[in-house]
């Protein structure tokens, strides 16, 4: 009786175990693409659902608000940068050009380009002056006068998505970098910023996104700019807001591109971007996972 069982569970195998194994790799290649990502199949939030609105204009700090379903769901768009020759150039606006000695960069970013040298934000000129966010050979920092950097040895080049905020406390040139939530390094950092190009996705010199290096490679999402310094409670709530969050200290909101489908800036101080050669692509989310 059991040499019986053991043949007929031996062709039972035979026959549908080839079907078994097929399903098994079908399976395994749609996990691997991201269809089983519970952030692939969950609703995404439309472009410029939420904005900032200052009754009194651009660059106003009083009666402001956010306006629309800011409800800190996932966006529906990331912006996809080849590496080459994908900007978003921000015209030279008194918001952005104001900032000294204290200022915060957030952003989320997931690079194709381990081994590259890549910008996701700058604002500069060739003095040099300016500030912003690179990632080295794999690695975060943050950036001012040039040449100065604070960086951290947390390697963000496994195809996940990352957010890095930067923090310049403008007490004894006091700068800090955070990813994803965590204080990753501190150095000592000053910056300036008059007359400048910003970009996001290089590092330029050159007038509306011209003359520019260090292009980044991959995506980019929810770019928040503020004119203050943040406490660690502040980068924890703006972390765990996710990719999707909004802004947390509107009157100090220099600039906001969520860059959900488009180049334009929610902050209500109308620095809008111009893009080129960028994609807003909606499969964005597998490498995604919710603080």
């Amino acid at each position: 009786m059991t040499l019986l069982k053991i043949q007929s569970a031996m062709e039972y195998l035979m026959t549908y175990g080839w079907a078994i194994l097929i399903i098994a790799v079908v399976l395994s290649a749609f996990f691997g693409l991201g269809f089983f990502n519970p952030n692939t199949l969950a609703p995404k939030v439309s472009p410029g659902s939420c904005n900032v609105y200052r009754p009194n204009g651009p660059g106003s700090t009083s009666l402001i608000n956010l306006v629309g379903t800011c409800n800190n769901g996932l966006p529906k768009y990331a912006a996809q940068f080849n590496g080459a020759s994908s900007i978003v150039a921000i015209p030279n606006t008194g918001t952005l050009n104001g900032m000294s000695g204290t200022g915060v960069i957030s952003v989320w970013v997931r690079t194709s380009s381990p081994a590259a040298d890549q910008v996701a934000f700058s604002t500069w000129d060739n003095t040099p002056d300016g500030f912003g966010v690179r990632i080295q050979a794999g690695d975060p920092a943050i950036i001012a006068n040039g040449a100065t950097s604070v960086a951290s040895a947390t390697a963000i080049n496994n195809g996940n998505w990352h957010n890095l905020i930067g923090v310049w406390t403008g007490s004894n040139s006091l700068a800090l970098l955070y990813v994803d939530g965590k204080l990753a390094n501190t150095g000592s950092m000053t910056f300036s910023a008059s007359g400048l190009d910003n970009v996001i996705g290089a590092w330029c010199t050159g007038a509306n996104g011209t003359s520019c290096a260090q292009n980044f490679n991959g995506m980019i999402s929810n770019l928040q700019v503020y004119n203050t310094s943040f406490s660690s409670n502040d980068v924890t709530t703006l972390y765990d807001e996710g990719i999707g969050g909004a802004p947390i200290a509107l009157q100090w909101l220099v600039g906001w591109w969520p860059l959900n489908g488009d180049a334009n800036d929610y902050s209500g101080n109308g620095n809008n971007g111009a893009a080129s050669n960028v994609i807003y692509t909606t499969g964005w989310a597998n490498g995604y996972a919710a603080p």
